[in-house]
């Protein structure tokens, strides 16, 4: 599922392509897609008008309608977007298309029609209606621990939850575990106040080294678990094989020696 790297690179790309060039039509293909909106709704809000700015928290992007409300995009478990020129390129799944005055056209992409695409008036609109907690890049070392102190359970489920904290899923729970050296079965309430601020310190160094790295595997560093994150791959800082736990329901992937 696409993570707050995932967002921020959409982000920046939307920003290359498509701010400040006017709306010409827009193609709802799927409107089982659409929340708080119809299709008729979205050509209305959309057509003829621009995007002039944009904006994210956790997992949505958000993208500013000129003198109206906020286009809202949420990419569930494969989505993304993409911009081209020729129709015989636009992308398999496409369930929602702009197409620009230039000629141009943006495709939200969601394979499994697990995303969701909408209106809001504000973005805080959206994070308050949501009950999102803080955006784990903002989110201070004090209220990072102040969330802890909240939490039962074990750690990966904590990280996990928007409530608490938005933006981190499944892959990079795991990464920031592994950086900060803790297994993902460990109970929040077991965690002491350094080791709290060692995992704050964790989640920011990787998230903005993966937003750095264009949210590709490939390109993360060598010390990421993310690049190893498959079986009888092995831990890139001691060798040892990598293991897998069921956390909440969810399968994590850890060193049992580097996270004991």
């Amino acid at each position: 599922m696409p993570e707050i790297p995932d967002v921020e690179t959409y982000k920046r790309y939307f920003n290359k392509t498509s701010l400040h060039q006017r709306i010409r039509r827009v193609h709802v293909e799927s409107p089982s897609i659409l929340f708080e909106t119809s299709p008729q709704g979205l050509g209305h809000a959309l057509k003829h008008k621009s995007f002039q700015s944009t904006d994210s928290h956790g997992k949505y992007l958000f993208a500013a309608i000129e003198d109206d409300k906020w286009l809202v995009m949420h990419f569930g478990m494969t989505g993304e977007i993409k911009y081209f020129q020729h129709q015989k390129d636009m992308p398999k799944y496409t369930r929602f298309l702009i197409t620009f005055e230039n000629g141009c056209h943006l495709a939200y992409v969601a394979p499994r029609k697990l995303g969701r695409v909408g209106l809001v008036d504000t973005p805080q609109s959206l994070i308050t209606g949501q009950h999102l907690g803080p955006d784990a890049l903002e989110i201070t070392g004090e209220q990072f621990h102040e969330q802890a102190m909240k939490r039962r359970g074990n750690v990966k489920s904590w990280l996990m939850a928007q409530s608490s904290i938005a933006g981190i899923g499944n892959v990079y729970s795991d990464e920031i575990l592994f950086h900060a050296r803790i297994h993902p079965k460990r109970s929040v309430s077991d965690l002491d106040e350094a080791t709290v601020q060692r995992l704050y310190k964790a989640m920011q160094s990787v998230l903005k080294a993966a937003i750095d790295a264009g949210a590709d595997p490939d390109e993360m560093p060598s010390s990421f678990l993310l690049p190893h994150r498959n079986k009888g791959a092995h831990c890139p800082v001691c060798g040892t094989r990598i293991a897998t736990v069921k956390a909440s329901g969810r399968t994590a992937w850890y060193c049992p020696k580097c996270q004991t």
